[in-house]
């Protein structure tokens, strides 16, 4: 067996809490609103649904390489991390008090498919509070950084929330977009959007295509630790920046450059090749180091 294979604790199979444990310093967790002071969602017990202690999400203070840092972590194995009104409570809290202590950065964990829709109304304003807060927190100058690399990725309100934040951290395993393909192929049909052909998924949603569309700031391997040391790696050298029209335009533009470029292409090996990756069917096999020279060497 690979020794680097043996030592390695996997993001996308880890629970909430341990992904907490192996992003920051050890023992510097300290949990808000623990389980003895938990409040499970009284939406999902009125309709007979088990509910979690935690409502999915748990949330604190503690240290990366020394700093002072807020986490969120939401926990995708209850209802696919789904946001409802007590869990987007807790992060937006969170986040609130993060422009008032001002740590060295909130660390946002997103393992989510987007709002609770057995909540209604109740995720899709806790969605807007919570991207409402991310933007304070940023205004305040304190980084939001978003990790993703859950089983159910960044989609939905989630995925929205992800772009609003200072940086995404990604692995290949992660996934981000708006609409999941479940959804896509629902409202538009299996022709638009197969959502069983998996690498089709990959290909369009996944970690690898966020990284060489720009969409991601960093890509790192399946693994805790890399997880830890991308996240010290990116705020070490990151300065939050302030506000600004000119920024916000010039953001709206590449967007625009993007959709003239690649609206019309219906897959991840088309982009690719637009792109100017020479051989895009390579790019799956590819391991992060060859994949991050690659992204280096592309027009920008």
């Amino acid at each position: 067996m690979n020794p680097s294979l043996a030592t390695r604790h996997s993001w996308f199979e880890a629970t909430a809490r341990a992904r907490l444990a192996g992003l920051l310093d050890a023992g510097s967790f300290r949990e808000i609103l623990p389980p003895a002071e938990a409040q499970p969602s009284p939406h999902l017990a009125q309709l007979d649904l088990p509910g979690a202690f935690d409502d999915g999400v748990v949330i604190g203070c503690g240290r990366l390489a020394g700093k002072a840092v807020f986490a969120a972590a939401q926990e995708g194995q209850f209802m696919g991390g789904a946001v409802g009104e007590i869990h987007g409570a807790k992060i937006v809290g969170l986040l609130r008090r993060a422009v008032k202590e001002k740590p060295a950065a909130v660390l946002f964990l997103i393992d989510s498919g987007g709002v609770r829709l057995h909540e209604a109304n109740a995720g899709l304003i806790a969605i807007s509070e919570i991207m409402r807060a991310v933007l304070d927190v940023r205004a305040a100058g304190v980084p939001v950084v978003a990790l993703v690399g859950g089983s159910c990725g960044a989609f939905g309100g989630m995925g929205i929330v992800a772009k609003l934040c200072s940086a995404i951290l990604i692995s290949e395993e992660g996934r981000l977009a708006l609409s999941g393909p479940e959804v896509i192929e629902t409202v538009a049909g299996v022709e638009e959007f197969d959502a069983k052909d998996r690498a089709l998924v990959w290909r369009v949603t996944g970690g690898k295509h966020r990284y060489l569309m720009g969409d991601c700031a960093m890509l790192v391997e399946d693994d805790l630790a890399a997880f830890r040391r991308g996240a010290t790696e990116f705020l070490a050298g990151w300065t939050e920046p302030a506000p600004s029209l000119a920024g916000l335009r010039a953001r709206q533009q590449v967007l625009k450059n993007r959709l003239a470029a690649y609206g019309a292409l219906r897959d991840g090996l088309q982009v690719w090749a637009a792109l100017g990756v020479a051989e895009p069917e390579s790019v799956p096999l590819l391991d992060r180091d060859s994949l991050v020279a690659l992204k280096e060497g592309l027009p920008t």
